[in-house]
């Protein structure tokens, strides 16, 4: 069972950027596709990013085209979500999750415990 650490989160103000990081440990790194999620207080847990194993082929939700943007380090184990332009709404709890499959499955991926991101204005 892999093992996903996410991190980079915290306190900002509107209009800034911040890097998220996803650790994976406890299998193969480049055998997996990652994704992104996010959930807000009060909301469903939502898709945000993922991409491919080799990391050719991200994808993104409609409402992350252009200010977020994912990548991947294999050499780190490591898989990265920049997000420009902060806004209050994207204040919610981040996860990744793992999967050999791509896109991941939501039901079957393996998920980290989340970093808490807070915008304010």
């Amino acid at each position: 069972q892999v093992q996903l650490v996410e991190s980079g989160g915290g306190l900002l103000q509107a209009g800034g950027s911040l890097r998220l990081s996803c650790a994976l440990s406890g299998g193969a790194f480049n055998n997996y596709a990652i994704a992104w999620w996010r959930q807000a207080p009060g909301d469903q847990r939502k898709f945000v990013a993922t991409i491919n194993d080799s990391g050719d082929w991200p994808y993104y939700a409609d409402f992350a085209k252009g200010r977020f943007t994912i990548s991947r380090d294999n050499a780190k184990n490591t898989v990265y979500l920049q997000i420009n332009s902060l806004k209050p709404e994207d204040t919610a709890v981040y996860y990744c999750a793992a999967d050999t499959i791509f896109p991941p499955r939501e039901k079957f991926a393996s998920w980290g415990q989340g970093t808490q991101v807070t915008v304010s204005l």
